[in-house]
């Protein structure tokens, strides 16, 4: 076998082995490349679940003038008022006081009846009556006079008009509540930042309602606590 012959022989083993190395290092990267997907997938799932979490943990109420509110796990009972005078039994059952052309500035109010354990209390008794926007009560109808239950969440809503002033006394709503089979509860609701609350001997921050104030209507909510049976 002369040179020439051993020389062609040479070159094609070398190309031989250059090509084999070739496919071998392009399947290495194939394989590692493959190996990661799964990886970067479980981080984006990961990342959206997160978010996820923190967006709804963000919605969770924290006013602190509410009870039961921000995951608390147990309140006092709602303080107890004097009914007052002007109370009539019989109401209608009605969760909307508002009528039409009615004097002052509509007010919605909006809230949960909850247990001391703050578990939310269905079909609970809710009683409400109150002065119009003058300071007068209807003793002789049920205008601003009426009752209403609880829906299987706990939930009311009450829509009505912000009571007027009479003397004596600040802006208040009566209200009596009480669980089913539970105990009748009797008291007022008050209203933040009116004058009168300071010189008012029945009133209770404690029973304030958490208002937001709108061009032509006013938002508000309270939960009631009533004793665990």
């Amino acid at each position: 076998m002369n040179q020439k012959t051993i020389f062609s022989i040479v070159i094609a083993i070398s190309v031989i082995a250059l090509a084999a190395c070739s496919t071998a290092t392009s399947t290495s990267t194939s394989n590692t490349t493959n190996a990661v997907s799964p990886t970067a997938t479980t981080d984006n799932t990961t990342s959206n679940e997160t978010a996820s979490t923190a967006s709804s943990n963000t919605a969770i109420s924290m006013d602190p003038n509410l009870a039961c509110s921000g995951g608390k796990t147990s309140a006092t009972v709602t303080p107890e008022l004097t009914e007052g005078p002007y109370y009539k039994a019989g109401s209608p059952e009605l969760a909307n006081l508002y009528q039409a052309g009615m004097a002052g500035t509509k007010l919605v109010v909006t809230g949960y009846v909850y247990n001391t354990n703050c578990q939310p209390v269905a079909n609970a008794l809710l009683d409400f009556w109150q002065a119009d926007a003058n300071g007068t009560y209807d003793n002789s109808g049920y205008t601003l006079r009426g009752h209403q239950y609880t829906d299987a969440n706990g939930r009311f809503e009450l829509t009505t008009v912000v009571p007027g002033l009479y003397p004596g006394r600040t802006e208040h709503i009566h209200f009596k509540v009480q669980a089913p089979n539970g105990k009748l509860l009797t008291s007022q609701l008050f209203f933040p930042g009116v004058t009168q609350n300071d010189s008012d001997g029945i009133f209770n921050a404690s029973l304030l309602l958490s208002i937001q104030k709108n061009s032509d209507s006013w938002q508000a909510k309270y939960n009631f606590v009533v004793p665990s049976n």
